[in-house]
């Protein structure tokens, strides 16, 4: 790692994208919300009655869920609710667990500073934690989520880390170019960037998926990596590094998710190549391949009683916490811990199944 001059470290620094951003955010938000409206009055049957949902639940307690962390975690049935798009994490009925308490910070990120998208809820803000309590400043980018945007903040604050918040859409690459230059004037360099924002809209067929939910969901997940990593990149130096966010259904592939599947897929590919593209000039690129996580995404995206048995399929027979994820992205991000590690996926899917 190159050793540069980094400001002072001052908590409660506050910066806030320009109101153009912020009204771009706010109309994607809208678009994304129209898309789901249209998926879901396409569905062909009707969600189960109340009767029926509750003895699929039932069904799912049968199965002990596997509980191997520090800490045992919620596991299903999940609160059975739908959210709007883009869905906001504190209208969630159970709060995805994020702040990781048996996790001990020891500076492996010390003096470094990154930029989390997505980081306003659910994975995002569970790395924008512990990238704080390893000693990282962090630029939380989100997209029209403000309420839980600047609990983010507040959380990375309390870290003992400066936290500027920028709302925006990925998809802009103005908006994109923006984000890197106000953190780059915020903390004076930039070490890591973590690709994490994503659209996701649920399909039984192919003829449901419109033209609209195709190109948003690929220009967001896929598009959005591409021009942040490509405004990010002039500004890295040695020893810096990407993570990107897959998912096992880049791997496994999902009937239901046919492109969200289809970008997580891209993603992997796109990490592996520009790992090869960027190896010469010190700069890291890896991926985390999550299974199912108890996010906002899935309740703004499957029907109430679907989600009540989310991730009860998964090896574990539970969807696992943020705070399960993020301690992979501070070991990619860490070049004390994986400085000969380039072009891998790492899957953290509770088991080989996914």
């Amino acid at each position: 790692m190159a050793t540069r001059k980094s400001p002072s470290r001052k908590s409660g620094t506050r910066t806030t994208a320009s109101p153009s951003s912020s009204s771009r955010g706010d109309a994607t938000a809208k678009r994304q919300r129209a898309i789901q409206d249209d998926a879901e009055s396409k569905q062909k049957q009707e969600s189960p009655p109340r009767k029926a949902a509750k003895k699929a639940a039932r069904k799912t307690t049968k199965k002990k869920p596997v509980q191997a962390g520090a800490r045992r975690q919620p596991a299903n049935p999940m609160p059975p609710q739908h959210l709007s798009k883009p869905g906001n994490e504190h209208d969630l009925d159970l709060e995805p667990r994020f702040l990781a308490p048996d996790y001990k910070g020891s500076g492996k990120l010390e003096g470094m500073a990154a930029i989390v998208t997505g980081a306003d809820s659910g994975i995002g803000r569970a790395v924008a934690v512990l990238f704080a309590r390893e000693g990282c400043d962090v630029a939380v980018l989100h997209l029209s989520e403000d309420e839980d945007a600047e609990r983010t903040r507040a959380a990375v604050e309390e870290e003992g880390a400066r936290c500027i918040v920028i709302a925006g859409d990925v998809r802009d690459s103005r908006f994109c170019q923006k984000a890197v230059k106000q953190t780059l004037k915020a903390f004076g360099r930039l070490d890591v960037l973590v690709n994490n924002a994503a659209f996701q809209q649920s399909a039984e067929s192919i003829e449901d998926i419109t033209d609209k939910q195709w190109d948003e969901t690929l220009q967001t997940n896929i598009g959005g990596y591409f021009r942040m990593a490509r405004a990010a990149v002039p500004h890295m130096e040695e020893g810096a590094s990407i993570i990107n966010t897959g998912s096992e259904v880049a791997i496994f592939g999902n009937k239901q998710l046919l492109d969200y599947s289809s970008s997580k897929g891209a993603i992997h590919v796109f990490t592996k190549s520009l790992a090869s593209q960027l190896l010469d000039r010190g700069i890291r690129v890896n991926a985390v391949a999550p299974g199912p996580v108890w996010t906002p995404l899935n309740p703004a995206d499957r029907t109430a009683d679907k989600v009540a048995s989310f991730g009860q399929g998964s090896d574990m027979k539970r969807p696992a916490q943020p705070e399960e994820l993020s301690p992979a992205y501070v070991f990619l991000a860490a070049p004390s811990c994986s400085g000969y590690i380039n072009g891998a996926i790492l899957p953290v899917m509770g088991g080989p199944r996914g």
